[in-house]
Formats: structure tokens, sequence, C-alpha cells
């Protein structure tokens, strides 16, 4: 599949998450704000486009926005690529899929809803054979680790959560060695370490 570099203004963004969250409310959507959060500082200090790195993370989960209590079809992974595909933003449905693989390998996919079709595994695989993230798709990857529902926080904390609430795989350590190396790329990328700009939110977190 071929996509087009589209993606919406941050006020269209922000309308399409609350739009959202109205029809399945939950921690999902914070967690988007902080994400979107997370990106656009770093993205702003490292020379990326803010506002794209911003509507990247504020809608790289809205397939939750169609997925009820782990039940139903698919992923929120595939139903936010076809929400994004509907409305004609290829680069962020690209980051739909792209967000949750640091490791290009269909079975790393760490989330309890992996309901995936025969038709939707082969699809997310070829994507993953084919995809060259580029810088956007690679930040919302780290992002995405930055980021509970509730604050910016250390990485080690996040992937700790995740693995409580989801169980190990053969992939866990794989996964985490690559967000690391994710967080060395930008810490290159800004000259500096990127928890620099999140200080006073990652000590709230820790200190809470």
């Amino acid at each position: 599949m071929i996509y087009n570099d589209s993606f919406p203004s941050k006020a269209e963004a922000e309308a399409i998450l609350e739009k959202g969250y109205k029809e399945i409310p939950g921690p999902w959507a914070n967690h988007c704000r902080l994400v979107a959060y997370a990106a656009q500082t770093i993205a702003n200090k490292c020379g990326m486009d803010g506002d794209r790195a911003y509507v990247s993370g504020l809608l790289h989960d809205i397939g939750y926005s169609e997925f009820r209590d782990f039940k139903g079809h698919s992923c929120h992974i595939i139903l936010g690529h076809n929400i994004m595909l509907n409305l004609g933003y290829g680069a962020i449905a690209r980051i739909c899929l792209s967000h949750s693989f640091p490791i290009k390998i269909i079975e790393a996919y760490g989330g309890k809803d992996k309901n995936f079709s025969s038709a939707e595994k082969e699809m997310v695989s070829s994507f993953l054979s084919k995809a060259n993230f580029n810088d956007y798709e690679k930040l919302i990857q780290l992002c995405d680790t930055l980021a509970t529902s509730e604050s910016i926080c250390l990485m080690e904390k996040r992937m700790v959560d995740v693995v409580r609430r989801n169980g190990f795989s053969e992939y866990t350590v794989e996964k985490w060695e690559a967000t690391f190396a994710l967080k060395q790329y930008f810490n290159n990328l800004c000259g500096e370490n990127i928890y620099n700009f999140f200080t006073d939110e990652i000590t709230t977190d820790v200190l809470k």
C-alpha cells in the first residue's frame, strides 16, 4: 500500500480525539495527549515539525475510539489505521500501525487486543517488512514509552507497567533494547538527554 503524507491540523486532530473520547471514554485519550506533548517538545528541540509531531502523538491510539473492552473485531492499531485512511490522512495511518513496533515483527505486538484476522495479519506483516520508519514514526514509538495515562515518566516505569498488564513475551527484552536505542537516537539528534526536557514532570511522577 502507498500512503500519502497528509495529516490533519492540530485543531482537526483535537476534534477527532474529542469525538473518539465521547464514543468510548477512557484513559487512552489522556495518554494520547501526553504522548503528543512529549513528541512536540522533543521535535521542537531537535529541528523537527512540532505540530506534525503533536498531531502524530495525539492520534496514535485513536483506534481505541472504536475498540470496546478488548471485545469485537480487530485491534486498536488496525482500527486507528483504517480511521485515518478513511479520513485521507496517510501519514497518521502509518503512525497508528508503526507505533507498536520498535522491532518489525508482528508477533512482538504486546497488546492484549490481538484479534487480527488473517488478512489483517498479512497486511501488517507486509507493512513492517517494507517500512523504513521516518523520524516522526520513531518519535512516537519513543514517546509512547515516555507517557502513562497520568504523566510523563521514566521509560522503565512505562515498560514495567505494560508488562504487568500484558505479560512478558520472547520479544520483550528486544523491544526494550530497541526503545532505549531510540532514546539515544533522539538524545543525539537534540544534542542532550531528552529527559532534561521533562525534569519537573518526571520528578513529580517519581515522588508522588
